[in-house]
């Protein structure tokens, strides 16, 4: 890896320390459109119990806790620093209860089997070790018919070539694209 890639890595894909908390601020104002847009993708509705993985500031689990007002939101994020400011742009959500933040992996996500009938991620697939295996840990905490979308502004490096068929071949199905001015979604179905 470049020290560019390096520190590119450090500020947005798993951001640490000083320049990961920049790279939060940056990150809250770059996809919020993007999070808007996957959140009606979705058809988000007000008792769904929603997972977002790489959650980042928090400003989706914002967007998302206003959509779902009698449901639950849960998110993962790798990173310490983007697990601060969620939480402190999600502070009155949390101490209600209605949202659970964590520090963790999408490939070995702390929920329980057929959790979550929604789930989205937005410019984080491109970072994950093995997406197959992490899209079929994002199916297993999901629901019989849940809906999964996956979000990519223009500068999140990720290539459209390939997306469905890493959905299918984590077992998901009616994978399909939408393009947007905000960037392009993948969207599937959990069998």
């Amino acid at each position: 890896m470049s020290v560019a890639d390096s520190i590119l890595m450090r500020v947005f894909g798993r951001p640490k320390g000083i320049l990961g908390r920049l790279g939060g601020i940056i990150m809250a104002r770059m996809n919020q459109r993007c999070a808007a847009w996957v959140i009606t993708l979705l058809g988000i509705q007000p008792n769904d119990k929603v997972l977002e993985v790489g959650f980042g500031p928090g400003v989706g689990i914002g967007l998302l806790t206003r959509a779902v007002a009698g449901g639950y939101v849960a998110g993962v994020d790798p990173s310490e620093e983007m697990l601060e400011q969620a939480k402190a742009r999600n502070v009155k959500a949390i101490e209600s209860n209605r949202v659970d933040l964590r520090c963790g992996s999408v490939e070995s996500l702390p929920f329980e089997d057929n959790t979550f009938n929604k789930a989205l991620a937005i410019n984080s697939m491109q970072v994950w070790p093995d997406a197959v295996a992490a899209l079929r840990e994002m199916r297993r905490v999901m629901t019989p018919s849940g809906r999964i979308a996956l979000g990519f502004t223009s500068y999140s490096g990720q290539s459209q070539g390939g997306l469905l068929e890493k959905l299918t071949a984590a077992d998901f199905s009616e994978a399909h694209l939408v393009e947007a001015e905000e960037g392009f979604y993948a969207l599937a179905i959990k069998p």
